[in-house]
């Protein structure tokens, strides 16, 4: 059992407990009223601000609507206002352009084309809104007298300010091709920066608002006088400058500077020279000599102003090439895209057809230079056609775009030269054959003819021109090989070609040969020829161009002049057959001679002294003007009538043939070898 004081305790401390929960639970109860009445207090605040705000939102949102409606309506009237500001504006603008207008663009192009702007706006304005208004009458007269002011301005620029290039600057261009700095320091500038900006403005404003294409045909007419006027000034300054110097020339620019110029040689085109200057070089040498007439013009004797022309016409085509390549660039920046090539067509239309005119009348001459016989003449077609062909590659590349006609010109007068040029390879080979054979234009003294010499001549002259003189050869050719020959094909025609003129040369030879009498100046005068030939070809690259065909040509011409130099000193043996052992008398040493013994011993040295006088007397006015081959032959001859006359007088000199040998023993052998010494020499 618990002890009562123990339960005692207890019960005290379980009623201090007690009563310490109901006053925490007091304690909560009073909390919970505050709170409620709290909450009650809140709720009755908020029922107020909540009754004041929809008091206070149906008061605002009227306000706000009226005022909404306010706004609008003042914004449509500030726009109305605009509006009939910017219309009224309209109506001003003919008076507030016209004075403008009608004091033109010059000098003022941007406010100018302001106020064509506004112009532009106010008839499209009346169109849209008023179409009937006077005012739009009055504004499209403004517009339209504005457009042709504009038009005047475009040709004014172009007209005042196009110079025609100087024949200085233009040949200062081609030099340019070798020297990238100087090409650039030549770049043409055809219109001042500021006017080329004014004619792009006033090209773009009259295609885009002015409707007008007129002014394209303005732009090519004067551009294109201007490149014709420039080629032409260039073909009068080679005239000019050969006639005062003989070589046109060209400022070169050192150091970037183009106002110190020095004169320079242009790089002139190959003529035909080269071949004249070589024969020049032979005759010094002494292949060369008198020479006999010929049907065929003496190609030595040709006009300078052929070169002239020749060169004055091959620079124009490399100008035309140039100033068109920069005429395209100005023109590309002046005129609309897509009326470009058109304009640029026309623009080099005139200096195109007088250069493609002028070919064709190079064309012409030499036609008519072939029918006389002339082939000097016809010659200048070969430089003119090489460049023509050099320069096609450009050509093409500048008329791109271009119509088709204009695109053929070109190839058009390259093929009528190519043909040209052919037919006067085969009548030069056919004239050289046909050569007639007339006994007053043979070369009295056997020397060179001038047939022969004006053969080598020209072909030396195709030397320069192999590539081109075998195209021409090629173009004729009508098997299918011929349509895509190779430079190896066209070397074979023109080495046939060549053994062709000299098969020709060598018969014509033969034939004229059988003009002279004496069968020794004949052999002569064959000889003269074919050594001339043969040096001829051995000094220039001939020789390596016939043997593409020929091998054996070399050869087969100096068997032609041996058999020659035998043929002429059997002329010796009528002389020589006097004194021959086989034809003298046997007789015994000691023993007297017989009246007969004496007598033939007489004739024979008779016969010896007039046959040796007689050849030597007619011998001396024939020619052989090779010397090495003159002391050649000479002395050929030389030892073979002294030892024979030698062996003679040794036998013959001592014996008592007769009272007066001085009568008979005229010429000792010394003396018979310094009469041959003066063979072939008319000055002895």
């Amino acid at each position: 059992m618990i002890p009562p004081q123990e339960a005692s305790a207890r019960r005290r401390e379980i009623e201090d407990k007690l009563k310490q929960e109901e006053e925490t639970l007091s304690f909560i109860r009073d909390s919970l009223e505050k709170s409620d009445q709290l909450t009650n207090n809140m709720v009755s605040i908020l029922s107020s601000f909540e009754s004041r705000l929809m008091k206070l939102e149906n008061s605002i949102i009227p306000v706000h609507k009226q005022t909404e409606n306010l706004q609008r309506l003042q914004e449509n009237v500030e726009k109305t206002l605009s509006c009939l500001d910017h219309v009224i504006s309209y109506y001003h603008v003919a008076s507030d352009t016209e004075k403008i207008i009608r004091e033109g663009p010059t000098g003022r192009l941007e406010e100018y084309l302001g106020s064509m702007a506004k112009i532009q706006k106010a008839v499209e304005y009346f169109q849209d809104n008023s179409p009937d208004s006077p005012e739009l009458n009055k504004v499209k007269l403004l517009f339209e007298r504005g457009k042709e002011s504009l038009e005047s301005e475009f040709r004014s620029l172009m007209t005042r300010h196009s110079k025609v290039v100087s024949p200085v600057l233009i040949l200062d261009l081609i030099s340019g091709d070798d020297d990238l700095e100087a090409q650039e320091d030549v770049a043409l500038e055809h219109l001042p920066e500021s006017v080329l900006q004014d004619v792009i403005r006033i090209s773009r404003w009259l295609v885009e608002y002015g409707r007008n294409q007129d002014f394209m045909n303005v732009y090519y007419q004067i551009r294109s006088s201007q490149l014709d006027r420039s080629i032409k000034g260039l073909k009068e300054h080679f005239h000019k400058s050969s006639s005062s110097s003989g070589v046109p020339y060209s400022p070169a620019i050192p150091n970037k500077r183009k106002d110190t110029p020095t004169k320079k040689p242009v790089k002139r085109p190959g003529t035909i020279r080269k071949a004249q200057n070589l024969l020049k070089q032979y005759s010094q040498h002494g292949l060369d000599g008198k020479k006999g007439g010929s049907n065929l013009i003496p190609l030595e004797g040709r006009d300078d102003m052929l070169d002239v022309e020749t060169d004055a016409y091959i620079h124009c085509v490399s100008a035309f090439v140039k100033l068109a390549q920069s005429e395209y660039q100005l023109l590309a920046d002046i005129i609309p895209e897509h009326h470009q090539k058109k304009t640029f067509d026309s623009l080099i239309q005139d200096a195109l057809d007088g250069l493609m005119l002028e070919g064709e009348n190079i064309v012409s001459a030499a036609r008519k230079a072939i029918v006389r016989h002339d082939f000097s003449t016809v010659l200048t077609v070969f430089p003119i056609l090489r460049h023509l062909k050099q320069t096609k590659p450009e050509f093409d590349q500048v008329l791109q775009g271009t119509a088709a006609s204009t695109k053929n010109k070109l190839p058009g007068l390259i093929t009528s030269m190519e043909t040209i040029g052919a037919k006067a390879l085969e009548d030069f080979a056919d004239n050289i054959k046909n050569d007639p054979d007339k006994e007053y234009n043979m070369p009295k003294d056997g020397t060179v003819h001038e047939l022969t010499s004006n053969a080598i001549l020209f072909l030396q002259q195709l030397l320069d021109f192999q590539e081109t003189a075998g195209a021409m050869l090629a173009s004729q050719e009508t098997s299918s090989s011929a349509t895509s020959y190779s430079s190896e094909f066209s070397k074979r025609l023109l080495s046939t070609y060549i053994c062709k003129v000299l098969g020709n040369l060598q018969l014509n030879l033969l034939s004229k040969s059988k003009v002279y009498e004496d069968p020794a100046l004949s052999a002569i005068f064959l000889h003269n020829n074919y050594n001339y030939i043969l040096k001829s070809l051995e000094k220039s690259e001939l020789i390596q161009l016939v043997a593409v065909t020929q091998k054996t040509a070399e050869r087969s011409y100096r068997e032609h002049i041996e058999q020659q130099i035998q043929t002429y000193q059997r002329s010796w043996l009528k002389v020589t057959d006097y004194i021959a052992e086989k034809n003298l008398p046997v007789f015994q040493p000691g023993v007297k001679l017989r009246d007969k013994e004496r007598q033939i011993i007489k004739e024979r040295f008779k016969g010896f002294n007039d046959g040796l006088e007689e050849l030597c007397k007619i011998q001396k006015a024939w020619a052989i003007p090779d010397t090495e081959q003159r002391d050649r032959i000479r002395q050929a001859q030389k030892t073979i009538v002294k030892e024979t006359y030698g062996a003679f007088l040794q036998k013959f000199g001592s014996v008592p043939f007769t009272k007066n040998p001085e009568k008979y023993i005229k010429y000792g052998v010394e003396q018979v070898g310094d009469m041959i010494d003066r063979l072939f020499d008319t000055s002895a």
